[in-house]
């Protein structure tokens, strides 16, 4: 059974999964496993660290290839090597799931297909990376075309599907400019222990083992050029969005393989931003939040998700914290007295804008711009969850919660860019208790005071519902009398013989 705010329980096994063409292409399951997916690799590593406990995630699109290559490490590795196969991640498969792996004792974990790079909090992991082609040749003539000559600052990103080809790529770009300077940051191929992060001299970025670079002391951002390697995708986006506020001379080129043309980015940046900017109006007027906790295994999110939780309360609002799993509009629509979403995921799992959700989805990045309405956006952008909470700590309302002192807030209206009206906001004052005895069985004030009922936050969605549950009916019907109950197993419940014996 289904509807409007609810999915069928067949609906996960009758569920397609959609697999590019390129996808089938590259995982072809006649393709050298060994090849394929880096077995002398992934064996030399794993006796190098001593692990003994192995987790292999695959996403759904692989996972009819993970006998094989199960098969290939389990001979090669020795009985000894306890591995096991995880599937059906708890969140983005790009994410690294040490949730599952921990279920297993896993010491460490082998991520296959695409993945955002996010560093992990726990465990160590390998990361083997998709295969596809692309010729490096191709590549510069499309590039060149389209901007004459190798700019003298360039930055190199590209999918992760391309990494093994990094390297010819670098050596095409740098032999048609050799005094050009081209910064990349290689995309690591040992044992990626958890915190870790790539010390650089100046970095800029997302919260990505690749997607940070680094530059000299006398090169700036704004005197580079970067070119992004790849096919649409999450990470693009983010790209497009970290970037929007450079200057002119600050260009984003994209070469996509699959099309074998290369183009230069603006205007989609800016269409973003303007739909980033109505989610972030629209949390504005919000009263009541709901934390989205999108990932288990980022570092930094437990950080962040007790700083959204203290912000939002210094603001007199009131928050909710929910692990949901994957997103979808049904479960979300389970939770329609939340006016807006906070999502704490990776950056490419961050930035929802279907249409489908009953309630905007932001940021932790534009929640914090929101709660404070006196900051204006001056565009940038910043999907860094440590750079969130850092970075913050110059604005108002992040020195009130070091302070531990709320901000001054009064009960004027407010004028809502989304609507075009005021409304009055709805604050949750927190609460000032007194410390009391521990062993009292009823704590009460020392100054006697009768506490005032308010319908802030769900209490008022709950006043104003039409049907508010069932009718207690306190003293209208009388007690039920007490029964002896069924005994025996589901299929078959001793229901007529009151002395117990099973038919």
């Amino acid at each position: 059974m289904a509807d409007a705010f609810s999915s069928s329980s067949q609906d996960p096994i009758a569920r397609t999964i959609q697999v590019s063409d390129v996808s089938n292409h590259l995982t072809n399951i006649h393709a050298d496993i060994d090849h394929t997916y880096d077995i002398q690799r992934t064996v030399h590593l794993t006796n190098q660290g001593s692990f003994s406990q192995i987790a292999l995630q695959f996403p759904d699109e692989l996972l009819h290839h993970s006998v094989p290559v199960y098969q290939a490490l389990k001979n090669t590795l020795g009985p000894e090597i306890n591995i096991f196969v995880l599937a059906d991640t708890s969140y983005g498969s790009c994410c690294v799931d040490e949730v599952a792996a921990e279920h297993v004792n896993a010491d460490m974990v082998i991520h296959y297909g695409h993945t955002c790079l996010s560093m992990t909090t726990r465990l160590p992991v390998i990361y083997v990376l998709p295969k596809r082609a692309l010729d490096p040749a191709q590549t510069l003539h499309e590039f060149l075309k389209l901007v004459g000559s190798v700019p003298q600052h360039l930055i190199l990103i590209h999918d992760v599907a391309y990494t093994h080809q990094a390297a010819n790529i670098l050596s095409h770009l740098r032999g048609a400019a050799p005094h050009a300077s081209v910064y990349y940051t290689p995309i690591p191929t040992d044992v990626v222990q958890p915190g870790a992060r790539a010390a650089a001299e100046k970095e800029a970025g997302s919260h990505s083992l690749h997607r940070r670079y680094s530059l000299p002391e006398n090169v700036n951002l704004s005197d580079c050029t970067i070119l992004y390697i790849g096919e649409e995708s999450l990470a693009l986006n983010n790209i497009l969005l970290t970037h929007s506020n450079c200057p002119p001379s600050h260009q984003v080129y994209v070469y996509d393989p699959t099309e074998r043309t290369c183009r230069y980015e603006s205007g989609r940046s800016n269409k973003l931003l303007m739909r980033r900017y109505a989610a972030m109006l629209k949390a504005r007027d919000a009263d009541t939040f709901g934390i989205l906790v999108g990932t288990l295994g980022v570092a930094s999110y437990l950080p962040l998700v007790s700083h959204l939780r203290s912000a939002i309360k210094s603001v007199n609002r009131k928050s909710y914290t929910l692990s949901v799993g994957k997103l979808n509009p049904a479960k979300l629509a389970n939770f329609m007295e939340i006016e807006c979403f906070v999502i704490v995921a990776c950056p490419e799992n961050s930035i929802v804008e279907s249409k489908e959700f009953y309630k905007p989805i932001v940021t932790p990045f534009e929640l914090m711009l929101a709660l404070n309405s006196e900051h204006v956006w001056t565009g940038d952008y910043d999907l860094d969850f440590e750079r969130v909470i850092s970075q913050r700590v110059s604005d108002g309302i992040c020195l009130a919660l070091l302070q531990e002192q709320p901000l001054n807030l009064n009960d004027e209206p407010s004028f809502s860019l989304v609507t075009g009206k005021y409304h009055s906001r709805r604050q949750t004052q927190n609460d000032q208790h007194e410390p009391t005895d521990a062993n009292a069985l009823v704590p009460s004030s020392k100054e006697r005071t009768v506490a005032q009922y308010s319908t802030a936050g769900l209490a008022s969605f709950l006043q104003s519902r039409s049907y508010q549950g069932l009718e207690p009916r306190v003293g209208e019907d009388d007690p039920s009398i007490l029964e002896q109950g069924r005994l025996g197993i589901a299929r078959d419940y001793t229901t007529d013989h009151l002395d117990g014996q099973a038919q």
